[in-house]
């Protein structure tokens, strides 16, 4: 009887079978789909029954690199990456309807991106690869959904152009660069400019006010001492005189007072001083008489 049994529990053992989990086990009986058997331990009827195939419930990634040609005639390669993943109630659809699903996955893809790239120039390429990305997901995912695969996300994860193209990219930007460079120099050397003339401006603005005060403070001044000398009983042409030898003297003593003058050749004797006073009266005094109404013109002498 024991003998029996062995057999028995050996044909019921090789019935069990275990499937791992995110993992569903396709069951055929004589070639046949009979089920589909989950995560766990499962049972099949031995020597009718077999597992024909396991598929994965995970999220898979399939990298594919399209070499395209952008509207400006620069062929450039496009890394896509794929995620997609088996619905668990397709099951049936993903493990019979397709051969080989990377291929046909690759094949949307290629079919997408050649007829989206073409229509950008490859500046956009790099500015809208979200919506390269877009594309193929919304392409893939009407056209994969039959066979049972949910796409997940579509990414265009790199775009290559041809080195030569690069290089002349790398020169193009640094050019840029440098131009925009050479108008901030030129912006800056230009407002340098602008601010030392308003500067110098300034300054001769403030140079002119203080000479006009300077010469305005003179002549207070020498009016105040015309007046001085006027109540003392000294008449105008005399204090001026007075005036003029005083400054003469002055001017003469804050020369002699600098280190670093030059030398300067003036009369300065008591007959000169004595000489300057008196045709600086005569000069005054001849100026009175021509400004005087009163005095009658000279006449010619006959001979």
């Amino acid at each position: 009887m024991i003998y029996l049994l062995i057999p028995v529990v050996l044909i019921l053992f090789m019935g069990l079978f275990i499937v791992k989990q995110q993992t569903t086990a396709i069951v055929e009986r004589f070639g046949r789909f009979i089920k589909t058997a989950q995560a766990g331990l499962n049972f099949k009827i031995p020597f009718v029954d077999r597992v024909a195939g396991r598929v994965s419930l995970k999220i898979q990634q399939l990298d594919v690199i399209v070499e395209t040609k952008t509207s400006d005639d620069v062929f450039v390669h496009l890394k896509i990456s794929v995620q997609y993943q088996i619905l668990k109630e397709k099951v049936y659809d993903a493990f019979y309807k397709l051969q080989n699903p990377s291929e046909q996955i690759t094949a949307f893809i290629f079919d997408t991106v050649r007829a989206e790239v073409p229509k950008m120039k490859l500046d956009d390429v790099f500015i809208k690869k979200d919506d390269i990305a877009h594309a193929i997901q919304r392409e893939l995912r009407d056209a994969m959904l039959n066979y049972g695969y949910d796409i997940v996300k579509a990414l265009v994860t790199d775009i290559d152009p041809d080195p030569q193209v690069k290089e002349a990219m790398n020169r193009i930007n640094a050019a840029e660069r440098e131009k925009v460079a050479a108008q901030f120099e030129g912006d800056a050397q230009r407002i340098l400019i602008v601010e030392r003339a308003k500067a110098e401006a300034e300054s001769k603005r403030l140079q002119g006010m203080g000479i006009a005060d300077q010469r305005r403070e003179i002549a207070r001044g020498l009016e105040e001492s015309v007046d001085v000398l006027n109540k003392a009983g000294i008449n105008s042409q005399e204090a001026s005189a007075l005036i003029v030898i005083t400054q003469h003297y002055d001017t003469l003593q804050s020369i002699g007072s600098s280190t670093n003058s030059n030398l300067i050749l003036l009369p300065n004797n008591p007959n000169a001083a004595s000489s300057m006073l008196n045709d600086m009266v005569t000069s005054l005094v001849a100026a009175n008489k021509i400004n005087d109404p009163g005095t009658p013109p000279k006449k010619d002498s006959k001979y």
